[in-house]
């Protein structure tokens, strides 16, 4: 007979629900942590990339005889050395390795370099002679799919159409807007960076900072021109990700030097080639119409959605469905026409980030909930409220909610949190501009601002979304010891700590080691979409079940309480792997966009107080308060950190962080003059958790990381306006917009 979790871990610490310390915290914060920009190797090389200055243009001639003749120079590398296939891509395999006859953005990788020292490879780098032919970069995502073609096909990388309800409605009032969402760039503290090392059997071991280590697998596996069991990836220490490390970036041309060569290389992007070398949020262009009745009941929504997916596809397509099944917010709307489209541009590429769809739909549909309360000389709290879904409400895309969806609750909450006291001495620290002693509080004005988002969690369309988990106890120096493996990537999140705990719950067993992940088992899928949590977690939660079984029929029936675990192993070895999913989704329908898209939906609402100094439009962040439904907090501490990572980037996104591009050509890839928010610039947050457990997931869980993203940006937004009258129709806002006459 087996026993249940709870009758096996009453001696057991630091499982769920409770906040263990990580396993990876005090050597963080000591500094002593191994990044993959520590990883080194006997006797390795250095890799180098060399990378197009131009957003569109030919490729005439390229001259390698200047490089080769630098001492130290191993290898220099071009398209013509690409083993196998010469091109690449998550959803479409569009991106080339390097770049053939043609680059379509600034910083498309060219030529590779392998060197004895970094400096040596730079050199040998810059004596590449090529001649390029330039070309008119295509720019305007409005206008893009009818542009000059990028790619086969043209520039229409995926529409997406939403249709329910009349298609013709009339209403008593309607507002309607025009927004405008920048380029946000992922901005992880650790750049790009891995070590591949040729093996013996003639494959390659990559150690590689990433998101999804069998995408990567495939992928390079596919460019090797080798099967996937000589293609080898091993996780190694990552610096945050928000998205950023999902497709390709040096994996290639570090494992195509290193077989070349037949020394390990190491590639280490500086922050500059690291600006150039991943995907970034979408910007985009939105058009919304709002249809309400005199007494504030939505009757209609109608939206035009443009998103720049720049030179290559990445995950623009499921970026598009995000952004047009969730284009309504977490509303009840019975008619809704939406269309949603993802374009090829000269742009640099725009792929996966915290949000993915819903943070641009999010700031254009709560501006429009504003704008509506206006006119209708509503509370905008109150007119939200009127307006929310609950659970059991249907989608625009005719899926039901079928579970929590305390949109009004979490409203409520966030409005009836005492305001913060306005200063009643001057204290620079607190004032628009800080230190620099702009103003003494004369010109500062406060705003105050709500919003509330919705997001999807796990993958979606039908995606095969699964995790792999193993799990194995023994007797080691005679302690019982649970160790668990799988491929789910740790990025900083904390999942190596919740699987911990999941083990400790499940098993009774305090000591708990975590093995390093890489692809000797199965697919963990990627680290992004909200799913890790709920999807490897449930992953090892089952693989626990089944150990736990079969230690109930080493017990020969009797209860597992009553017997010495050690003892009955010995020197036995309990080993189970799984495989788990939860339950599927569909894709929707390309004519109407019906269908039920998505596996669980999270909720988060922000209520920000700013001070703006509107003569020099400067703004504080004084407050940034957040309620959020978590399904259950299987760590409390965990939950609140990702809680307010996802507000610092949604404050970012709504003052300060984009990149900003000219004429395809990137003006700002550094951390000089691409600004994200410090502890100096995030304010005090009071959160409120709801623990709302959701029937259908792994002990009741909600996604946690990325709702807060959504809605922290349109409620600082509002604030803003609040305290300043105007539009402000475009975010980051800049000092310039609220100053404008």
């Amino acid at each position: 007979m087996s026993l249940t979790p709870a009758e096996l871990t009453s001696s057991v610490t630091g499982g769920i629900g409770t906040s263990p310390q990580r396993p990876d915290g005090n050597l963080k914060v000591r500094g002593e942590f191994a990044y993959a920009s520590d990883l080194w190797h006997e006797d390795m090389i250095w890799g180098s990339t060399l990378r197009s200055p131009h957003p569109y243009a030919r490729i005439v001639s390229i001259d390698l005889t200047e490089a080769l003749k630098v001492p130290g120079v191993y290898a220099v590398l071009t398209h013509q050395d690409v083993p196998g296939s010469n091109l690449y891509g998550l959803e479409h395999k569009d991106q080339p390795v390097l770049a053939v006859d043609v680059v379509r953005y600034q910083g498309e990788a060219v030529a590779l370099v392998g060197a004895d020292h970094p400096e040596t490879a730079t050199r040998a780098m810059k004596r590449i002679k090529v001649e390029y032919e330039v070309l008119e970069p295509v720019v305007d995502m409005e206008t893009a799919a009818d542009d000059t073609p990028l790619h086969p096909g043209g520039n229409l990388v995926r529409h997406v159409p939403i249709r329910r309800g009349d298609q013709a409605p009339t209403a008593d009032v309607v507002v309607t807007g025009r927004y405008e969402v920048g380029m946000q760039d992922q901005a992880f503290l650790g750049p790009e960076s891995g070590l591949a090392v040729p093996a013996e059997d003639g494959g390659v071991d990559l150690y590689i900072a990433t998101q999804w280590l069998h995408v990567d697998q495939g992928q390079v596996a596919s460019a090797l021109g080798m099967p996937l069991d000589k293609v080898r990836l091993t996780l190694s220490g990552v610096g945050g990700a928000f998205g950023g490390r999902e497709d390709l970036s040096m994996q290639v041309h570090a494992c195509m030097l290193a077989l070349h060569t037949r020394k390990p290389v190491k590639m280490v992007y500086n922050r500059e080639e690291s600006f150039y070398g991943h995907v970034h949020r979408h910007p985009a262009v939105l058009h919304y119409e709002h249809g309400a009745t005199r007494d504030g009941k939505l009757v209609y929504v109608k939206a035009r959605i443009f998103l720049d997916g720049g030179a290559y596809a990445s995950s623009t397509g499921a970026v598009v469905a995000n952004a047009a099944t969730l284009g309504v917010g977490p509303y009840e709307v019975d008619n809704v026409t939406v269309d949603c489209y993802g374009v090829y541009t000269n742009n640099p590429p725009c792929g996966a980030m915290r949000g993915f769809g819903a943070v641009q739909a999010g700031f254009a549909y709560e501006s429009q909930m504003d704008k509506l309360a206006e006119a209708l000389g509503v509370d905008p709290v109150d007119l939200r409220i009127a307006n929310a879904m609950t659970e059991g409400s249907v989608m625009p895309t005719g899926q039901v909610v079928d579970s929590a969806a305390p949109v009004a609750q979490l409203l409520k909450l966030v409005k009836d949190k005492p305001m913060p006291p306005v200063a009643t001495t001057v204290d620079l620290r607190s004032m628009p501009g800080g230190v620099s002693n702009t103003t003494h509080g004369e010109g500062v004005v406060r705003g105050v601002g709500y919003a509330v988002g919705i997001k999807n969690v796990c993958f979606s369309e039908g995606y095969d979304d699964y995790s792999t988990a193993r799990v194995r106890v023994q007797v080691i120096n005679g302690e019982l010891v649970a160790l668990a493996h799988t491929a789910a990537c740790e990025v900083g999140q904390g999942l190596v700590t919740i699987m911990q705990q999941i083990v400790r719950t499940e098993l009774g067993v305090q000591r708990v080691t975590i093995l390093p992940m890489d692809t000797t088992i199965g697919n963990g899928g990627s680290t992004s979409a909200s799913r890790q949590t709920y999807v490897t977690g449930g992953a090892v939660k089952a693989a626990c079940a089944a150990v736990r079984d079969k230690l109930a029929k080493l017990a020969s029936g009797r209860e597992l309480s009553e017997v010495d675990l050690v003892e009955l192993l010995g020197d036995d070895v309990v080993d189970e792997t799984v495989e788990w999913r939860h339950r599927a989704t569909e894709p929707i329908d390309p004519e109407t966009g019906q269908g039920n898209a998505h596996v669980q939906y999270g909720f988060a609402a922000h209520r920000a107080v700013v001070d703006v100094d509107v003569e020099l439009g400067l703004v504080k962040v004084v407050e940034l308060d957040c309620a959020q439904d978590v399904g259950n907090a299987l760590n409390p501490q965990a939950v609140l950190g990702q809680i307010q990572g996802g507000s610092a980037q949604g404050l970012g996104l709504a003052v300060m962080e984009e990149i900003q591009t000219a004429g395809g050509k990137v003006r700002n890839p550094s951390f000089t003059d691409y600004l994200i928010p410090t502890v100096l610039d995030m304010p005090p947050m009071s959160i409120d958790v709801l623990e709302l457990a959701d029937p259908h997931a792994p002990y009741g869980v909600r996604g946690v990381g990325e709702p807060p993203t959504i809605s922290s940006t349109p409620a600082i937004v509002a604030a803003i306006r609040a305290a300043t009258g105007l539009a402000l129709t475009r975010v980051p806002v800049r000092p310039e917009h609220i100053t404008q006459t």
